[in-house]
């Protein structure tokens, strides 16, 4: 062999030996007689042992408790087991390897000093396995819905129907079109849908298409690229459709899309890929829509104010949601459920309803349905003066129903209504300062809904 090769093999064994020399807890290597032909510097430190006087030597004398020959003469490795040294309980592996040419040899190494070192990481694994399944939970929480199926309360025969059509709907990825009054708790569906199918780990992402000017109800649900528009953030956005990836998005008030969007919306839902405005790059997202709207959107489609492809990719599975006057059997176990959460969340004691006030309710038509009811009920909280409802913590036009003759016509229930929202809309709107926007939060409805409540009953924004 000449010089330059010589040169280069030495180079090689010297960085392969500087590497072992760096393994932390020590490495043996033997022969398969057992025969010690390599020992790192940090094995001897820690033994106490001179590396080079080891050479040759047979593994025993040198390693106490040592199995290196045997595993040499059974061929089979020893992985983690448990090595008495010093009196001291070490974790080791023993791998034999077979070279083509050379032999058998073993490979030695010290896992763990100390087993007591194993249990601390198997400890702090289990710690770490603990906190990543909380975790786990809470950002599953935090990104799927607030509701599930169980949280739709009632009994009745059109209830449980209901519920079970949610069921069967959540188990296939069309759309979902739901249906129903304000009031209703078309939201409360559509949460419960999401979480009962299997996209429940992942977004689910809400928006109501009234609420949202026109000019940016496009960036909203496409997303934008930086400098797209004046008022643009020059980092860009991403829009409803992507953050929905994997998960569920629901457009609320989807009858208010303006025509201009519903083309593109038709094209999003069929093609599940579109672009930022101001960009050029396509985007995929795998989403689930659920719409909802109050509004007769074939009525809406036959007047030409929206598009019949959109209505019937849209209407895949229809859901309508029964008014509270349709289930009117339920409503006591739902005023229990709504005084339960109001009372928890405004740190309030439990009440009961007196038989009266449960007549009134059930007398009532409840045109504003179930959202109506909570904000009676909320309202009627902070009257109480004892453990049951009565007649007289009730707001004053359902005082006057308990008055009135129970022959009563619907005409005069109607007007006893419409006179009380129309005093509550003016007192808010001028606790407000006549600010529609901060009358609307108050009220807990949209601007849209305001207005379209104010033209109702004819109410001014005028100050005077």
């Amino acid at each position: 062999m000449d010089a330059k090769k010589v040169a280069d093999l030495q180079r090689r064994i010297l960085f392969y030996e500087t590497i072992l020399d760096s393994i932390r807890n020590g490495v043996v290597i033997t022969d398969q007689l057992g025969k010690v032909i390599f020992f790192s510097k940090s094995y001897g430190e820690f033994l106490g042992i001179k590396p080079e006087e080891t050479l040759g030597r047979h593994c025993t004398e040198v390693i106490e408790n040592s199995r290196m020959h045997i595993v040499a003469e059974t061929e089979v490795p020893e992985i983690n087991d448990t090595q008495s040294i010093r009196g001291q309980a070490m974790v080791v592996q023993r791998i034999p390897i077979r070279i083509d040419g050379q032999g058998l040899f073993v490979f030695g190494q010290v896992m763990f000093k100390d087993v007591r070192d194993v249990h601390t990481l198997s400890s702090r694994l289990s710690l770490l396995e603990s906190k990543v399944e909380f975790y786990e939970k809470e950002l599953t929480d935090l990104r799927s819905s607030k509701y599930t199926l169980q949280h739709i309360v009632g009994s009745s025969t059109g209830i449980l129907e209901l519920k079970q059509l949610a069921f069967r709907a959540a188990e296939i990825d069309a759309p979902v079109l739901i249906t129903g009054e304000s009031g209703t708790g078309k939201e409360l569906f559509a949460h419960a849908i999401h979480y009962a199918s299997k996209r429940r780990l992942y977004p689910f992402i809400r928006l109501n298409c009234s609420a949202i000017p026109r000019e940016l109800l496009e960036a909203e649900l496409f997303g934008y690229e930086p400098g797209a528009f004046t008022g643009a953030s020059n980092k860009g956005k991403a829009g409803k459709f992507e953050l929905a990836n994997r998960g569920s998005i629901f457009l609320d008030e989807i009858s208010d899309l303006p025509m201009e969007m519903q083309p593109k919306l038709l094209r999003v839902l069929e093609e599940k890929e579109f672009e930022h405005l101001g960009g050029n790059r396509l985007i995929k997202s795998n989403f689930r829509l659920i719409a909802a709207t109050n509004e007769n959107l074939e009525d809406l489609v036959d007047r030409g104010k929206f598009r019949k492809d959109l209505f019937y990719r849209l209407n895949v599975i229809p859901i309508s949601i029964l008014p509270l006057r349709k289930r009117i059997e339920d409503l006591p176990q739902i005023a229990e459920h709504l005084m339960k959460k109001l009372s928890r969340e405004h740190g309030t004691k439990m009440a009961s309803f007196s038989p009266a006030v449960m007549q009134i309710f059930r007398s009532y038509p409840w045109p504003g349905n179930v959202r109506e009811l909570s904000n009676i009920l909320e309202r009627t909280l902070f009257a109480l003066d004892g453990d049951q409802t009565q007649v007289r913590h009730l707001p004053l036009f359902m005082q006057d129903l308990g008055r009135e003759s129970s022959k009563q016509d619907n005409a005069t229930l109607k007007r006893l209504r419409d006179d009380m929202e129309k005093e509550t809309l003016m007192q808010t709107i001028r606790i407000s300062n006549f600010n529609k926007n901060q009358a609307a939060r108050l009220l807990g409805i949209h601007r849209t809904t305001l207005y379209k409540k104010m033209k109702k009953l004819n109410i001014s924004l005028k100050q005077t």
